[in-house]
Parts: C-alpha cells; structure tokens; sequence
C-alpha cells in the first residue's frame, strides 16, 4: 500500500484528496501547515508528499527545501494559477513535479500514480540487478542504492535528478528532446512547458559537472535538446 502526504491549510481540499487516494487503495495522512509536514516527514515514510506552497508556519518551498537535506522522496508541489515562480522555484528546490490550483483531480491521480510506478520501478531494477552499476569517465551511477559519484565524491541527487541521468548514461550520444524527456521520465504527457527540464538539467548539471557552463557529460544540442556525451 502506497504511503502519501497531504499538505494543504485548506481542509475540504485535503479532504477531497484524501477521499479520492483512498478510494485506490492509498494511505493518506494530511498536515495543514508547514511544520506539521516536516515533522510527519522526519518521523514516518511515506512514497510521496503533496505539497501546497501557501502554507501557514512556514511555506512549502521551505519545507521541500528542508526535506532534501535528508530525504530524497518525490514530491508534487501545488501552486497557484499563474504563480510562475513559484513553479520554477518548487522546481529549484528539489520538486519532482507540480500541479496548478484549480486541479482536476484526476490528473493528480495521474501524476501520483506516473510517480510512484517509476519508485516501483526501481525497486524491481535493484532486486533483480543487485550491485550493478555504470561508470563513464569518473562520473559513477549505483542502481541498487540509487547513488552517483563523481571522482569517487557523492553527488546527492533528486529521484527526478538520478531518473535523467541514468537515462542520459544507459543512451550515451542519444538526443532527447524536452518533450521527449518529459514524456520518459515524468511517465505521462505533461501539460507543463520546457522549462522543467531545463530547470532539472541545470540543476543536475551543477552537482556533477566542474564548470556547468562547459559541461563534459550532459551537452545541449541547440533547438533540439539535451544528451550525454
């Protein structure tokens, strides 16, 4: 049974979700304020957090900002219609994926469930290929505790973050488009824009490459996309 979090302040919302999660067989604890979500967050596990980035205590930009000093656990930010930065910014803070109030929630069903069969996913990966790992010109990706070394230094990656490069490494010199990423990685047609990815890359670039800016594993190719060279 899939373990998810709910923060919103608003309670008929979490009340709407949390009816319709466990109507698919999910368990669901709801937090209405931002120190509540980071406390539940330390003490239990959950498979994934729902968070809205207007919060009272402190806002769901911190929380996911704290969370991944610890946890690597996806996360769905919920913004504001037309709140672009905070879009961009739940997306710098280590955000897995974000949705805009109003939401239809089926298409949170969707992205919840695209999220979590990508973790099921991995689970199966490290069951079945136990120690394997890939290594290409110092640069270390480990499939069964999802970890990545550069020179023999960690790297502490986003689950979105280690899902693009371990796309990138296993398809070196393949070019995928932002679209194409999109669709491969956050496992369904996004109705977002370019932006995520491109948010995603630079932010993964900065944790492995020496100079971002001269990058010497993941390249742009210019007006088509993005590939590991």
């Amino acid at each position: 049974m899939n373990r998810v979090l709910v923060v919103d302040d608003e309670k008929l919302i979490v009340k709407g979700i949390k009816f319709s999660l466990e109507q698919d067989g999910m368990e669901v604890t709801a937090a209405y304020d931002g120190e509540e979500a980071l406390n539940y967050i330390k003490e239990k596990e959950f498979d994934l957090v729902v968070l809205d980035v207007m919060l009272p205590k402190m806002d769901g930009l911190e929380v996911c900002q704290h969370v991944r000093e610890f946890s690597q656990i996806p996360i769905i930010m919920v913004t504001a219609k037309g709140e672009d930065l905070d879009k961009i910014m739940g997306l710098e803070y280590g955000a897995d994926d974000y949705i805009t109030k109003p939401f239809n929630i089926l298409e949170l069903k969707a992205r919840i469930k695209a999220i979590l069969r990508r973790s099921v996913k991995k689970i199966d990966v490290k069951t079945s290929e136990k120690n394997r790992y890939l290594e290409i010109r110092g640069l270390k990706l480990v499939f069964e505790s999802r970890r990545v070394f550069v020179d023999n230094k960690e790297a502490n990656l986003t689950a979105k973050e280690f899902d693009l490069l371990e796309l990138f490494m296993e398809n070196s010199g393949r070019v995928y488009s932002r679209e194409n990423l999109l669709d491969t990685i956050w496992g369904y047609a996004y109705p977002g824009d370019a932006r995520t990815v491109d948010v995603h890359v630079r932010r993964l670039r900065e944790k492995i490459e020496s100079n971002p800016s001269d990058p010497k594993y993941i390249f742009t190719k210019w007006g088509v996309g993005y590939y590991f060279g």
